[in-house]
């Protein structure tokens, strides 16, 4: 008996990508953001296939995806920001409603949507995802994109 599997695989062609990017940690997410460019133009992607655009917060990052994905534009669309916990319950709320609304945009739309937003409690967590010594979640969202793509294609 063989089973049947499908994955997708981490070379991509002719796949346009929308980065969906959090202003508000600038220097935090500028780095995510590099990392999400730089692995999907090493993994076949032309920087014409790619459109980078920018949003206040992590609040606004669903509600922009979900036009992203309405517009027909986009083979995958990559989530950037970083929400990192201060004294108030500010940060339970950003950080919720951002996951929420990013998965709800890539189940109700079927273009995939690669959830990047770091949910951090410190400064000191967020650099070390966002770069350094735990990798960069940038570039681990965009994998998670092209394989998505190559995935989606596979299924029809």
């Amino acid at each position: 008996m063989s089973i049947k599997t499908l994955q997708g695989d981490l070379v991509v062609e002719g796949a346009r990508f929308g980065l969906v990017v959090s202003r508000f940690n600038g220097f935090i997410v500028e780095s995510l953001q590099s990392g999400a460019i730089d692995c999907l133009l090493r993994h076949g992607a032309g920087e014409s296939d790619i459109e980078v655009i920018k949003v206040p917060g992590a609040h606004e990052i669903p509600l922009v995806a979900r036009r992203m994905a309405e517009s027909g534009r986009f083979d995958a669309i990559i989530a950037l920001g970083a929400v990192i916990r201060g004294a108030t319950p500010h940060f339970d709320y950003v950080a919720g409603e951002c996951a929420r609304g990013v998965a709800a945009v890539g189940r109700e739309s079927g273009v995939p949507v690669a959830f990047g937003v770091l949910t951090v409690d410190t400064i000191e967590q967020a650099v070390e995802r966002a770069g350094t010594k735990a990798g960069n979640k940038g570039a681990d969202a965009a994998l998670t994109a092209i394989e998505m793509v190559n995935l989606l294609r596979q299924l029809g």
